[in-house]
């Protein structure tokens, strides 16, 4: 071809541009306005609230939920690969919790021996734990390990005086406030269907990956679901920090031959809320003020380090993947359960709020891809920016966006809304978690499309991949990390403080082992073993724990928990 044509093909494809710049801006726009009238629900109720529900009301104080009697709650732990996390956890949970009158359901699969032993060696430690095995391969999905869980967990109703009041839904990784259970108890049974707010646990200044999950979650649970409980009376589960009561989980495994959690999606924890929902189930997101200890080094590390508390809702902490490749499958995983089998299950049933969360939940399906395009059309006008100050751009056509035309006017209005969004993310991240984050979700922003990008690629290909083939999705496992002892900040125990944690002893046993330790100046675990009330393997357990060290695991000589009925 002519080098003559060359500068006029140039020209046109600048036009192109301009065209396509001109389309991804509409849609822009549209997105825009769905997320500033968010913001402005959610402004405009804290407004009123202030004035009017805060000014007649005292808040709810940690002294009113320790006061109510404990009712029994059970707490479910799906677990499928989580040999590594499950055994902190459960550590963590127990020694963390101020509550007695509650059990660990811990689902484990039969070809998962890692994670069995792990939940033997501390079942053998903790007399509330039992290991609910699912009787097949896994992994199936998240749905069908809690349908099993919930069976096991029915069945152990029929065996206590007093039925469970409520039960919590947690995952392996998950780190709980002391007040979590006080929480729930006071709620319960007035309240179907409890979700706390999901937090990431704070990561270093250049962990750019898992730093979106810091800066998403901080928004999300501390706007976006506030308004959606004011708009829809509905809450979605976020998988962990769930509470269901037991008449929600007994009329929903009466609808459903004994499976209340839906096992064709993989996103069972939105769809349960759903579903409660439309029976008119009361549902809430809790929003309780509590104090977090937090160690952190100011200046993005470089300063000293710092112990010190911050103001936060009582909820659940984790850590989220910090690799690319990770955070984009479990939030395919998401999309995939929410966006897409969301859509073909659910549909557009509801009230217009209910319909225009949907369309909110599944507007990422398209919109992900749509802030990529718009980073590639930026990076062409950079280019050509580039030729024409180098003099190589020689033929021009009149542009569509002329000074004054709507197309300026429509760019400005984007740019405007894109500055709204970046400072409101930046004033949540920083009331968790410090000045230093809140400028880094800036960048982090970006790092974020790329991932919510890949995400709803790979969520439309293994939903087209399921329509086409008729293969199941099952349980794509995100590998978990859990907090050491030391950040945590957490306080060493005494002995029998310890052990009435772990309900190895009651508190008659204590009171009557200190009595003699008293007299006779004995170490209490020698005393309790020579009593009967303590095994050697329980007791090893609890000096290793107590010290931070690993604790020998002893081989297992205690039978295997009942396996309930299929359900």
């Amino acid at each position: 071809m002519s080098s003559l044509y060359w500068p006029y093909l140039v020209a046109d494809y600048y036009h192109g541009l301009e065209i396509v710049t001109a389309v991804v801006g509409v849609i822009i726009l549209l997105s825009s306005l769905d997320d500033l009238f968010i913001d402005g629900w959610y402004w405009f109720r804290q407004l009123r609230r202030s004035l009017t529900v805060k000014r007649r009301y005292a808040p709810l104080t940690a002294e009113q939920l320790r006061a109510k009697p404990e009712q029994p709650l059970a707490i479910m732990v799906p677990a499928w690969l989580e040999y590594d996390v499950i055994a902190s956890m459960l550590e963590t949970m127990v020694s963390t919790l101020e509550y007695k009158n509650y059990m660990i359901f811990a689902g484990t699969y039969q070809n998962d021996e890692r994670t069995i032993r792990e939940v033997e060696r501390m079942r053998r430690r903790y007399r509330q734990l039992i290991r609910v095995e699912v009787p097949h391969d896994g992994p199936t999905c998240k749905a069908d390990c809690l349908n099993w869980i919930v069976q096991a967990i029915f069945a152990q109703d029929t065996r206590q005086s007093v039925p469970f009041a409520g039960v919590i839904l947690h995952d392996s990784e998950d780190v709980l406030h002391p007040l979590e259970l006080k929480y729930y108890n006071y709620l319960l049974p007035r309240i179907d269907f409890i979700q706390l707010p999901v937090t990431s646990l704070e990561r270093h200044w250049y962990e750019l990956v898992a730093g979106t999950y810091m800066d998403e979650f901080a928004e999300w649970h501390t706007k976006d679901l506030v308004v959606r409980e004011s708009l829809s009376k509905m809450v979605p589960s976020a998988g962990v920090g769930t509470c269901f009561s037991r008449r929600a989980l007994t009329e929903l495994a009466a609808e459903t031959d004994n499976q209340p959690f839906n096992t064709d999606t993989l996103t069972e924890d939105y769809d349960i809320g759903a579903r409660l929902a439309q029976r008119g189930m009361r549902q809430i997101f809790g929003k309780f003020q509590v104090e977090y200890v937090t160690r952190r080094r100011s200046w993005f590390g470089a300063g000293p380090e710092k112990i010190s508390t911050v103001a936060m809702p009582l909820g659940v902490r984790e850590y989220f993947p910090n690799t690319f490749r990770t955070a984009y499958r479990q939030k395919a995983r998401w999309t995939l359960g929410i966006g897409l089998q969301g859509w073909q299950q659910v549909g557009w049933t509801g009230s217009l709020a209910t319909k225009y969360l949907l369309f909110r939940d599944r507007k990422g399906l398209v919109t992900s891809f749509i802030a990529i395009l718009a980073y590639v059309l930026l990076a062409n006008f950079f280019v050509f920016y580039l030729a024409d100050r180098f003099g190589w751009w020689t033929v021009y056509y009149p542009s569509y966006f002329r000074p004054g035309g709507w197309l300026v006017t429509l760019m400005w209005v984007n740019a405007v809304a894109l500055l709204l969004r970046v400072a409101q993310r930046a004033y949540f991240v920083n009331r968790m978690y410090g000045w230093e984050h809140a400028l880094l979700s800036m960048p982090r922003m970006i790092v974020g499309n790329f991932i919510n990008a890949m995400a709803a690629a790979r969520a439309w290909r293994l939903f087209i991949g399921h329509l086409i083939t008729g293969k199941r999705l099952a349980w794509d496992k995100t590998m978990h990390d859990f907090p050491s002892t030391d950040q945590l900040t957490q306080q060493r125990q005494r002995l029998g403080d310890l052990l009435l944690s772990w309900q190895a002893i009651d508190h008659g046993m204590l009171e009557r082992a200190l009595e003699i330790q008293a007299r006779e100046k004995r170490p209490l675990g020698e005393i309790l073993m020579e009593q009967g009330w303590l095994d050697e393997n329980t007791l090893r357990e609890a000096l290793s724990f107590q010290q931070g060290a690993p604790a020998q695991a002893a081989p297992p000589t205690d039978p295997l928990p009942h396996r309930p009925s299929p359900p």
